[in-house]
């Protein structure tokens, strides 16, 4: 494993010696984390409750914690670093309303041992689990961070609204300075649990251009697929009961105008499917993938699970997560293989500003500029919604009644036309050609 830059890019990790990150070992940063928490949430529980105030948003607390000691501080073996904590007052209010208790946000982040996850993209970033299977921790760039300090007052307001929603639920922003180097970390929710396998693992955009894992990737033990392999391995999508789907499409519908309304772009959904009949086969039950199971039986954070972020106000609130359904979301492939759905949106602290706009100008020039991942806000959101309302999820009740392709095409030969292979998907080099795909209900697809 190799050393990551300052700018949190580095090249491939080497296997010598232990992974760090600005010059700062992982057991060291890991550390760093758990006492500078510590100290800030055991602090908080001083304060009085109150009412979120808007200068509370700017308020960055700071506190120096130096290896041997202090009046406020325990000794520790870990070169001298400041811990600073950002807007601690509303992120505690945050906390509150997902129900997380000081004891268990402490017990979680400080008590147990972090599990140091694999980089799943190339940001650089590194991830962080906590054993119950709760909360990530993940390194952010300074930009970033600035950014989700900007978005706090919104956030706010939207979740007050709304806290049902698919959109990352930030739970701390912090900061740890030494030796001239700062690293930035946040909190959030976990969108997939080690407790379920996950036998697929997407990164969805509904863009095309660049959007299959390359090899390397295809080659770790869980590769993560993006949106032109998902077309390849579920060309038919994902079917859900109507109620399910309308309830899953409103709320995408109203995270992307959030998102819209904020100037975000480039984020992704993150979708985890576990196939229930292969699980079976491979005689395990959802709950033996990993972890230590606490999070299905006894969950402590609202609103964190698939099913409860998309949960409509009709349903009972007990059928929301089950030993069945480990807080997924019910699901079938168009061979009625009975899935598990695990998904969330991510990465969404990126806003178009002018580089964006810049990126996006220059690819277009070369590549049809409604096949780039960067775009404009309003453009992005709602090609994102296309594409998941018509080739990722669909609706289980009338599918069976709908035209196919197949039979398209034989109408096609009748007439003395050449029958197009239905089952031709696009490719990165077609975008760039200019063919365009026409998908129909059922999966297929038509060049034109």
């Amino acid at each position: 494993m190799s050393t990551t830059t300052e700018n949190g890019m580095g090249g491939p990790w080497s296997t010598s010696r232990e992974k760090t990150y600005k010059k700062t070992t992982s057991s060291a940063l890991k550390g760093a984390i758990q006492l500078g928490i510590g100290y800030t949430v055991g602090n908080l529980t001083s304060k009085p409750d109150r009412d979120v105030l808007m200068q509370d948003f700017y308020v960055v607390e700071s506190v120096f914690l130096p290896s041997e000691g202090s009046n406020l501080t325990p000794a520790h073996h870990y070169p001298d670093f400041r811990f600073k904590t950002y807007a601690p007052l509303a992120f505690r209010y945050f906390r509150d309303l997902f129900g997380i208790k000081p004891d268990d946000y402490l017990y979680s982040l400080v008590n147990e041992p972090l599990i140091e996850l694999t980089n799943p993209g190339a940001s650089g970033s590194l991830f962080y689990l906590t054993s119950d299977d709760e909360f990530i921790i993940k390194t952010v760039q300074h930009k970033e961070a600035k950014f989700l300090q900007r978005l706090l007052p919104g956030y706010y307001m939207n979740l007050n609204q709304n806290p049902r929603t698919l959109l990352p639920k930030f739970y701390g922003l912090y900061c740890i300075q030494s030796g001239g180097i700062n690293i930035r970390l946040v909190v959030m929710n976990n969108v997939l649990p080690r407790s379920v396998k996950m036998h697929y693992k997407y990164d969805l955009k509904g863009s095309t251009y660049k959007r299959r894992a390359s090899r390397k990737e295809r080659e770790k033990a869980c590769p993560t697929y993006k949106d032109l392999d998902f077309q390849d391995m579920h060309e038919e999508g994902l079917y859900f009961d109507t109620e399910t789907y309308n309830n899953l499409m409103k709320t995408l519908q109203r995270d992307c105008r959030v998102l819209e309304s904020f100037k975000i772009m480039d984020y992704s959904l993150l979708l985890g499917v576990h196939v229930l009949d292969q699980s079976q086969r491979e005689g395990g039950e959802p709950g033996q993938a990993g972890g230590d199971g606490k999070r299905p039986v006894g969950q402590r954070v609202l609103y964190s699970t698939a099913m409860e972020s998309i949960q409509g106000d009709g349903k009972a609130a007990e059928a929301l997560t089950t030993d069945d359904t480990m807080g997924g979301i019910p699901a079938k492939t168009h061979k009625e293989e009975k899935l598990l759905i695990f998904l969330g949106i991510i990465d969404i602290l990126q806003s178009y500003r002018f580089i964006k706009k810049l990126e996006h100008s220059w690819k277009a020039l070369v590549y049809d500029g409604d096949s780039v991942s960067v775009h404009r806000p309003g453009f992005y959101a709602s090609r994102f919604l296309k594409f998941m309302s018509t080739r990722v999820f669909r609706k289980t009740q009338g599918r069976e009644k709908q035209p196919t392709c197949k039979n398209k095409t034989k109408r096609r030969g009748s007439n003395g036309n050449r029958a197009i292979n239905h089952r031709q998907v696009p490719s990165e080099g077609d975008d760039r050609k200019g063919f365009h795909f026409m998908p129909c209900l059922g999966g297929k697809m038509r060049m034109v």
